[in-house]
């Protein structure tokens, strides 16, 4: 994944509300792969019908 690509992500997170530790952790879940970093889901589900 080039730089670009990862700050791409980064902002289209951001878009969508999410807040900087959640997508932190997510970055951290797709680079280790560690389970203590993966989403949960969310309960929201107004986000899921925009």
């Amino acid at each position: 994944m080039t730089s670009q690509e990862r700050v791409r992500i980064i902002l289209g997170l951001r878009a969508a509300g999410w807040e900087e530790k959640a997508i932190t952790d997510f970055m951290l879940y797709i680079v280790s792969g560690e389970e203590q970093y993966k989403p949960k889901p969310n309960d929201n589900k107004e986000t899921n019908t925009k």
